[in-house]
């Protein structure tokens, strides 16, 4: 199970290198929408340490 939850850590990288594409891709037009992806950057890559952290306390505490 371990695994699985290990290959969701990586999906918020993903999420935010997607993100992180996108303000890139509109930051001319759409200011105020890109700021708006940055926020989600940032909130992924919190989310990638924080589970990330979760899991390894997780697999401590089980061993």
């Amino acid at each position: 199970m371990s695994k699985f939850f290990r290959y969701f850590e990586y999906a918020y990288l993903l999420f935010a290198a997607f993100f992180l594409f996108e303000a890139f891709r509109i930051w001319g037009d759409q200011r105020n929408r890109a700021y708006l992806f940055l926020f989600f950057v940032c909130v992924a890559i919190f989310m990638f340490f924080f589970k990330r952290r979760f899991r390894r306390k997780y697999e401590d505490r089980n061993k």
